[in-house]
């Protein structure tokens, strides 16, 4: 498999919770309620796996926190754009990539921040 992603994915274990989803025309869906985990993070998108069908090509708005301070907390528009199904078919786990869409500079230092302590601590786990 080609890897075509511009920034590597590091390894993270973070809970989110999805209220809502949107699309650019307006369209909107509304209590959702999707529990989901974050498996894997890059300055340009992540990675999530959960239990809920989602559909690709919807937007929803994340609070990614990676520490206990303000300061390590960023807000992003991420756009679900890849599902992955369950090879198992009692397996009711889909994996998700997206992409991060909404960032800006303040935030995208945050991500990068971190991705340097992520390459130098391979063993870490953030909640």
């Amino acid at each position: 498999m080609i890897e075509k992603r511009t920034s590597a994915r590091e390894k993270v274990s973070m809970q989110l919770t999805i209220s809502s989803l949107f699309r650019q025309n307006n369209i909107e869906v509304i209590n959702v309620e999707a529990p989901i985990e974050v498996i894997n993070i890059s300055k340009n998108g992540l990675g999530f796996k959960t239990d809920s069908i989602l559909p690709l090509d919807y937007y929803f708005n994340a609070k990614l926190q990676f520490g206990n301070d303000e300061t390590s907390i960023l807000y992003a528009i991420i756009k679900i754009i890849r599902a992955t199904l369950p090879a198992d078919e009692e397996d009711e786990t889909t994996i998700y990539g997206c992409e991060i869409v909404g960032l800006t500079p303040i935030h995208e230092e945050i991500l990068e921040k971190y991705e340097a302590i992520f390459n130098d601590h391979e063993d870490i786990d953030l909640i």
